[in-house]
């Protein structure tokens, strides 16, 4: 058996790491950018950002709806932010996210791991391009 499958993914900001990261944690856009793809539409986005506190976040993609959940369990401004990640197909496998947040120029670099099981080691490939797609999001987002 294989260990955990570690995915990194980083993005350049052009704002400070306080307005990114206050924009990654605010609850009125959290349904904008958070697990949003192409198409998909939003039907429920509750996110209560405090440790311990939780968020779901479902979007209608087709005819399925796709269910994001996390609870976090560190939030240091304006540095770290770390939470606990489920899908409605696997409930009882949680993963681990880290996002930081570094100074970077004018600007600043969000770097954001994630730690698969080893069970999921085949989707990390498509885990990537999937916070790729996010972070671009939030990108947009601070854009504004």
């Amino acid at each position: 058996m294989t260990g955990p499958v570690g995915i990194r993914v980083e993005r350049v900001f052009r704002h400070s790491r306080e307005r990114v990261f206050d924009a990654f944690l605010d609850p009125a856009r959290a349904g904008q950018w958070l697990f949003r793809t192409p198409g998909g539409l939003l039907e429920r986005a509750d996110f209560d950002p405090r440790p311990g506190g939780e968020f779901t976040i479902v979007e209608k993609r087709g005819d399925a709806l796709a269910h994001h959940f996390g609870r976090f369990v560190e939030i240091a401004r304006p540095n770290r932010i770390v939470f606990d990640f489920w899908v409605d197909d696997a409930p009882d496998d949680r993963t681990r996210v880290t996002v930081e947040f570094e100074a970077a120029g004018d600007g600043c670099r969000l770097v954001l791991t994630h730690v698969l099981a080893p069970e999921w080691a085949d989707y990390a490939e498509r885990t990537t391009a999937g916070w790729t797609l996010i972070l671009d999001n939030l990108h947009r987002l601070t854009e504004v």
